[in-house]
């Protein structure tokens, strides 16, 4: 009798993966050395990005950069002067527009 019943076969579940998260749309870098006791450090601003993920780029921009850092509020700070090296590495990331200290795009 069960033969003759049609078979039902079961797809698969399949899980879709979230989307990386969008980068964003402009960063505010500068350089600051008062109020700092005489350490420079490397300011970059205005990413709009929630608090995990700052930790998280922080992170990654320490170790690519060789350096050390830490968040603040909504800012990532990075130690030493990292002008020069800084605006490449963000816009590999995504970030369309880098400004602040001499730094348009």
């Amino acid at each position: 009798m069960r033969a003759l019943l049609p078979s039902r076969e079961i797809a698969p579940v399949v899980k879709k993966e979230k989307p990386p998260p969008k980068p964003p749309a402009r960063a505010v870098v500068r350089f600051e050395k008062k109020g700092r006791g005489g350490k420079m450090v490397t300011v970059i601003e205005q990413l709009a990005l929630p608090e995990a993920e700052l930790e998280r780029w922080c992170s990654e921009l320490k170790k690519e950069l060789g350096c050390g850092g830490s968040v603040e509020g909504d800012t990532i700070l990075l130690q030493g002067d990292l002008r020069a090296r800084l605006p490449a590495i963000l816009t590999r990331r995504g970030v369309g527009a880098i400004m602040g200290n001499g730094l348009h795009k």
